[in-house]
């Protein structure tokens, strides 16, 4: 008995020692780099063709296998060597962060499964910079040359989608004044406020990622014409286009209308194949019938 006992607590402490390891990235990965993951085994008995990378997902809240070319990791490719599993990602992106592991197929003496410890890495990247005005819809971007008149306020929000939350600053050519802001903010414009106005966003993390747009303000005079300014040629666009939306849906109801009313007054030629007529037992048109009846059916 006691030899039996011996022989389980020497096959378990046996079985638990056999683990796996993961190498790849130890510091944040810049969109777009290639990765490498590797998982390995420290017990020669432990086979590597039984062994799969799992990443959590953040949106499902839980592990998944990763396949290559799955639907998700599309450009993904897995490679099995005697002693190693790479996962090698070619074009890193925001979806390909971690939490990544190495986990078993089958089952140890114990009835787990061996699975690697935790690689976690982050994708820093920052998007393309965004223009938007104050009180208009963020769809509506402002333009390359955004004209003004005399008195108007001019409140321009510059954003992008980053990692991290951005730095932001907007300058003036021709000016040493820097704004440490996102926002733009031009109260009461008059002529001196004319001029190139560049936003600038900085990660705070990596250096390299930084973004830049330049507008240009043009300040109108007083007696310009309403529609020479931004706002004039926007409202005149969504006036034309509503209005020739208009015209679309009544032509469309007037034609819709007489096609009804000309279905309604126009009647068609009487089908005179429509019109029943009697079927005798000995015409043609009967079935075969061993009855002499003349008499119509119908």
């Amino acid at each position: 008995m006691k030899v039996l006992l011996v022989a389980a607590v020497f096959a378990l402490i046996h079985g638990s020692s056999a683990t796996l390891l993961i190498k790849g990235p130890t510091q944040p990965v810049l969109e777009g780099q290639s990765i490498t993951l590797e998982c390995l085994s420290s017990d020669s008995e432990l086979n590597i063709s039984q062994v799969h990378f799992e990443v959590f997902s953040k949106y499902m809240q839980r592990w998944r296998p990763v396949w290559e070319r799955s639907w998700c990791f599309y450009s993904m490719q897995i490679e099995r060597t005697a002693d190693s599993l790479v996962l090698s990602i070619p074009h890193a992106g925001r979806f390909y962060e971690g939490p990544y592991r190495c986990v078993s197929d089958a089952e140890n003496v114990t009835g787990t499964y061996i699975s690697s410890p935790l690689l976690d890495f982050k994708v820093q990247y920052m998007g393309e910079l965004s223009l938007t005005r104050e009180g208009y819809t963020s769809y509506l971007s402002v333009p390359q040359e955004l004209k003004v008149r005399v008195g108007d306020d001019v409140v321009v929000r510059c954003s992008a989608s980053s990692s991290e939350e951005p730095f932001y600053f907007w300058n003036k050519d021709g000016d040493d004044w820097i704004l440490p802001s996102s926002t733009l903010t031009l109260r009461k414009i008059s002529a001196i406020d004319e001029g190139q106005y560049t936003c600038m966003a900085e990660h705070p993390s990596v250096e390299s990622l930084s973004k830049k747009r330049t507008i240009s303000i043009t300040v109108l005079s007083k007696d310009a014409r309403w529609y020479e300014s931004s706002n004039g040629r926007l409202v005149l666009m969504t006036s034309a286009a509503a209005l020739s939306l208009l015209v679309f849906i009544l032509s469309m109801s007037v034609f819709l209308c007489r096609r009804a009313k000309h279905a309604k007054t126009c009647k068609g030629p009487i089908d005179d194949r429509s019109q029943k007529k009697p079927i005798y037992k000995a015409s043609v048109e009967s079935l075969p019938s061993t009855c002499a009846d003349k008499q119509p059916l119908v």
